[in-house]
């Protein structure tokens, strides 16, 4: 299966839960159910494809998005109780912030609600981190780094053309 259709059945071949105590392979097995239910618990008949309650929720303007948001920010929540990296935290944020932002284009942004997967998306990183020893992996470094490079390089290119219209202008 693909990595976007990664289902709980794939995740429980991990072995992320193996070094965890009891109560927090509770916690693990929550997320893991609270993003089936939001991302891939509804199957849409002769697709294969499946969607879940995030995309459905976000049918109703404004109040969906936000209940969206609010879901998807109690993961990040709760992901942060097992001590992963900040940087793959900021992912998860990253993750959440554009699926909301998208969520309130209408139509479009309920289509991309359905296929993105935010939720799915976050606790494939969980698990990930879970996994490896690599305690800030250098994909999250990376993408730290882009983070911290994107303003710049906004304002570098808003000032290109602020100079560029000016010379037309004068």
């Amino acid at each position: 299966m693909s990595e976007e259709t990664w289902t709980s059945d794939e995740r429980a071949a991990g072995s992320s839960t193996l070094r965890l105590g009891a109560e927090a392979q509770k916690r693990l097995r929550r997320l893991d159910q609270l993003a089936i239910l939001l991302d891939e618990s509804i199957r849409i008949p002769g697709s294969g494809y499946r969607i879940g309650y995030d995309a459905v929720i976000g049918l109703v303007p404004g109040i969906g998005d936000l209940a969206g948001l609010l879901v998807g920010s109690y993961i990040v929540v709760e992901a942060a109780r097992f001590r992963i990296p900040k940087t793959t935290l900021a992912r998860m944020v990253a993750n959440v912030a554009v699926e909301a932002l998208a969520g309130m284009v209408p139509v479009v942004g309920d289509v991309f609600d359905a296929v993105y997967k935010a939720n799915l998306r976050n606790i494939r990183l969980l698990h990930r981190r879970l996994e490896t020893a690599d305690r800030s992996p250098v994909g999250d470094r990376l993408f730290l780094i882009v983070l911290l490079l994107l303003p710049v390089a906004l304002l570098a290119a808003m000032a290109a053309l602020l100079f560029y219209v000016a010379a037309l202008l004068f």
